[in-house]
């Protein structure tokens, strides 16, 4: 005997069935049809319509209470339960899934709040300048470079935590120290060390450089050592916290086989290379994956130091956005770029996240 998907009691009468279904469906249509009505007066010219979209609000309230009631006129005491979770569910429905259509339904417009001309819809005109902007592509071949150095981060904060996982002196003072750089912000990072300490004319690192012998040391001039400025700003923040998270994995990290191992005389490197790595496998991909999905949201230390330059050499996606609502107050096509950049990022983690799946079942 089938089961349907959704348990209704026997309980409960077919009369009351039908009536929570036609509440629920027609709250439902009134909601699409005043969603509707709305977006045809503002943008198709529709003599009928509210003056805003706070009308359209108050329907998704009604809506919800609707959906609400339904449910218990349906389903009884399981509906009741239901509506626990319920307040969760129209929240996401209202703070994420209705502002994502919102922002797709903009990115199809040409809004510049610039003009005078307001908000027009033009179909994929957006989407045709987003393929032949050489700077958006710019930006996104940077992020390649960016997500790349997440390995060396992962070297780094590897070895820092095999150093603070060690019997050495005054090894909670270290701890402490090396978290500090992840408790700052990064606006206060790059304000800090950027504009301050890396200053072409009396920033101490430009002035430790000429000592050593650099004649001209800046650090936002040339592409390739402003990426590395900017990676290494980026890198001081974020390496802690790959490195607390490696620490956390060695010290779970069974000492009784390490300690056997001692004994039977293998060396450090031995013990690193066959036990430690091995063993770190999950933790480590945990750490990497998390690195680069925060890598690809690297905005604000552009932002502030060299803001995309020079010539687009250190811009990522987020700060080209950023300017294109800033700057040019393109609103349409700003929205545009990041729901593309939110497809792209989308599809990338899922790839690596399954990537991450099958590299984790071999190495089992």
């Amino acid at each position: 005997m089938s089961q349907s998907s959704t348990y209704i009691p026997s309980s409960i009468s077919s009369g009351r069935l039908m009536a929570g279904r036609a509440l629920i469906g027609g709250a439902s249509l009134l909601l699409i049809a005043a969603a509707l009505l709305q977006f045809l007066h503002e943008n198709q010219g529709l003599a009928f319509g509210f003056a805003n979209w706070r009308p359209v609000l108050y329907v998704f309230v009604l809506w919800s209470i609707a959906l609400g009631v339904g449910q218990v006129l349906m389903r009884g005491e399981a509906g009741e339960q239901a509506l626990f979770i319920l307040p969760a569910v129209l929240f996401t429905v209202a703070m994420v899934i209705f502002p994502t259509l919102f922002g797709l339904y903009i990115a199809f417009t040409d809004w510049n709040l610039s003009s005078f001309a307001g908000q027009r819809f033009n179909g994929i005109d957006n989407l045709v300048t987003l393929f032949h902007d050489a700077d958006f592509w710019n930006a996104l071949l940077n992020m390649v470079f960016y997500v790349l150095m997440v390995f060396v981060e992962y070297a780094i904060a590897f070895g820092l935590a095999l150093l603070l996982n060690a019997e050495i002196k005054a090894r909670k003072f270290f701890r402490v120290a090396f978290l500090l750089p992840f408790m700052l912000s990064p606006v206060a990072v790059s304000w800090m060390v950027g504009k301050s300490m890396m200053e072409y004319r009396y920033g101490p690192v430009a002035r430790l450089m000429r000592d050593i012998g650099w004649k001209s040391p800046s650090f936002f001039t040339d592409p390739w050592i402003a990426r590395l400025s900017i990676e290494a700003m980026d890198a001081w923040v974020s390496i802690p916290f790959l490195m607390i998270l490696l620490l956390a994995g060695l010290q779970a990290l069974p000492k009784e086989v390490m300690e056997a191992s001692k004994i039977d005389g293998a060396s450090g490197w031995q013990q690193f290379k066959e036990m430690i790595f091995p063993l770190m496998l999950p933790v480590s991909v945990t750490a990497i994956v998390l690195r680069i999905i925060f890598k690809l949201k690297l905005a604000d230390i552009v932002i502030n130091t060299t803001s995309g330059g020079p010539g687009g050499a250190t811009d990522t996606v987020s700060s080209f956005i950023y300017r294109e609502y800033r700057d040019r107050s393109n609103v349409g096509y700003g929205t545009m770029l990041a729901m593309f950049y939110l497809v792209v990022i989308i599809l990338f983690v899922t790839m690596l996240l399954n990537f991450a799946s099958r590299f984790m079942q071999r190495s089992s």
